[in-house]
């Protein structure tokens, strides 16, 4: 009996100890917060993966090399899906928004980190954060109503009849306004502040001895900048990239005012097409059968899975580069 009172009171005791000064409470409501996030994204993966089971018994992995979408049913054409046109357009339009945006950006975060004047670094930082603040609705108007008629008649239809000739994917017919080349225009814009804005904020956390040394090298600013600031902050600088690169894959209302929304594998940049998040936004709440509805889910499956491989390869390919010439992790 007193055994088990002292047992108890050692562990009062400890209790006690851990939480008198709040940091045993604090690291509970850390760890919580840290798992509510594994679970939210455990959760996302069962609602998909289960609201997709009939489509996924139905065509398997036909589904995702499919170009067909047929979703209503006439005697000729059976229902046929494919989630081919939504993959295909989705990774095209992101990989034209991530090539348009990054450098750009990397550049405007060097030159507010590193260059601007400081009479005018704040308020151009405010312009580009106020930029990333823009709804996507807003973005998506300015591209219907003055961005695609501009593009259309002054560069694409141009482009259609010379460069198009010798470059098929860069001909076609360009007279609708729509298509991913214009798409991925726009999301590299949306996608552009964010990219700078984080470049900008990890460039100004790295060290001043990383200048500092430099400079009594006798380096000049430029090898000051490339060689030792920007190796220094290349992890975030990745991270910052493929934060937009996510916004760019998931980008739901820009896309759908401006991709064309025809779920077909496009044969120019110039042809409207479809988007896994446009197609899914445009059609779900409209489905009429269940196969089409778990098809459509099992899009957004598809579009999850594209996401997560995607940051996986960014932290892999992080970890490679902070390794050492002979395998061994840089101090």
């Amino acid at each position: 009996m007193a055994q088990a009172q002292a047992a108890r009171e050692t562990f009062r005791e400890r209790i006690a100890k851990r939480t008198q000064h709040g940091d045993g409470i604090f690291w509970g409501l850390t760890l919580f917060f840290a798992l509510l996030v594994i679970v939210l994204v455990l959760a996302i993966l069962w609602v998909t993966w289960s609201d997709s089971q009939l489509a996924r018994e139905r065509f398997g992995l036909a589904f995702f090399t499919s170009g067909e979408w047929n979703p209503v049913e006439t005697e000729v054409n059976p229902v046929s899906f494919g989630a081919m046109p939504a993959i295909v357009g989705t990774l095209i339009s992101s990989a034209i928004a991530l090539i348009l945006a990054a450098p750009v950006a990397i550049g405007i975060g060097i030159f507010l980190a590193e260059l601007c004047p400081p009479a005018i670094r704040t308020p151009l930082s405010f312009m580009v954060e106020l930029l990333a603040a823009i709804p996507s609705v807003i973005y998506g108007v300015w591209g219907v109503m003055v961005f695609a008629p501009f593009f259309t008649q002054n560069v694409a239809r141009p482009m259609s009849e010379t460069i198009g000739q010798i470059v098929p994917w860069l001909g076609g017919n360009v007279a609708s306004g729509r298509g991913l080349l214009i798409v991925g225009i726009i999301l590299s814009i949306m996608i552009l502040p964010t990219i700078a804005a984080i470049t900008r904020d990890v460039l100004t956390l790295v060290p001043n001895t990383q200048r500092e040394v430099m400079l009594a090298l006798g380096a000049t600013r430029w090898e000051v900048i490339w060689l030792s600031v920007v190796p220094y902050a290349r992890a975030g600088i990745i991270g910052a990239v493929m934060l937009g690169l996510g916004r760019a894959l998931g980008e739901t209302m820009a896309a759908t005012m401006l991709v064309g929304n025809r779920p077909q594998v496009p044969e120019t940049l110039f042809e409207p097409a479809t988007t896994a998040a446009a197609l899914v936004a445009s059609e779900l709440v409209n489905s009429q059968t269940l196969i089409h509805e778990s098809a459509l889910v099992l899009i957004a499956l598809a579009l999850f899975a594209i996401t997560l491989l995607l940051n996986l390869s960014a932290r892999l390919l992080i970890w490679y580069m902070n390794r050492g010439p002979v395998g061994r992790t840089r101090a």
